[in-house]
C-alpha cells in the first residue's frame, strides 16, 4: 500500500470514528453553559442570602424557631426563586449549546442528547421529591445538601452519554453535599460555591478545551 493511500484511510477510519462518537454522546454541549449557569446561580444566592438577612429569617449554625407565617412566606419566596433560577440557567444554558451545535453543523435533540436527558432525569426527579419532602416535614435546612447531591448524581448519571469531564462536577458536588449535611448552617454557601463556582470553574475548563 502507497504512504498516500495508508493516509488516506487512516483519515477515513478517523472520520468514521469520530461520526460513531458524535452518534453515541452529545459533544455539543457548551462550556459557556455552565458559566451562565454558574453566574445565575451565584446572582441567586446573592438575592436569597439578602433575604434571609432580615432578622426574623436568620438561620446560622442551628435553625431558630420563627413565626409560621414568617417561615411560610420565606420559604415560599425561596422555592420562586429557586425555579427562577433555574428556568434562567437552563435558558442560557440551552441557547449557547444550541449555537454550538449549529455552528458544526449538528442538532440538539438527537439520540445521544436523548439518552443524556433521560439518565439525568430520574436523579433530579428523586431530587426534587426528596426536597419537597423536607421542606413538607419541617427540615428545610437539608433542602440545600439534598440539591447538590442529586445534581451531582444526575451529572454522573448523565456524563455516559456527554463530555466525560461531566462526571468529575458531579462527584465535587456530591461530595459538597455531603459536607453540607454537617454543616446545614451553611448551605447557602455551598449551594453557591457548588451550583455557582464549580460550575463557573468546569464551564471556562470545557470552553478552553473544547469550544475555544
Amino acid at each position: 500500500m502507497q504512504p498516500n493511500e495508508s493516509n488516506a484511510s487512516l483519515e477515513a477510519l478517523q472520520e468514521i470514528r469520530s461520526i460513531m462518537d458524535r452518534s453515541a454522546r452529545f459533544v455539543s454541549l457548551s462550556g459557556m453553559s455552565g458559566i451562565w449557569a454558574g453566574c445565575v446561580a451565584l446572582a441567586g444566592a446573592v438575592i436569597a442570602g439578602n433575604w434571609l438577612k432580615k432578622p426574623e429569617y436568620m438561620y446560622i449554625g442551628k435553625p431558630t424557631v420563627v413565626a409560621a407565617e414568617s417561615f411560610d412566606s420565606v420559604t415560599m419566596r425561596l422555592m420562586w426563586l429557586g425555579i427562577a433560577v433555574f428556568l434562567v440557567a437552563f435558558a442560557g444554558a440551552f441557547f449557547f449549546t444550541w449555537q454550538k451545535a449549529k455552528k458544526h453543523g449538528q442538532t440538539v435533540w438527537n439520540n445521544a442528547s436523548r439518552q443524556m436527558v433521560l439518565s439525568a432525569f430520574f436523579p433530579l426527579l428523586a431530587g426534587g421529591v426528596f426536597c419537597v419532602s423536607f421542606i413538607y416535614n419541617g427540615c428545610g435546612m437539608f433542602v440545600g445538601p439534598a440539591c447538590l447531591v442529586f445534581y451531582g448524581l444526575a451529572l454522573i448519571s448523565g456524563s455516559r452519554h456527554t463530555l466525560s469531564d461531566i462526571r468529575y462536577l458531579g462527584m465535587l458536588n456530591v461530595a459538597l453535599g455531603c459536607c453540607n449535611l454537617f454543616y446545614p448552617g451553611l448551605g447557602l454557601y455551598f449551594w453557591a460555591a457548588g451550583f455557582g463556582l464549580l460550575n463557573i470553574f468546569y464551564g471556562a475548563m470545557m470552553w478552553k478545551k473544547y469550544d475555544k
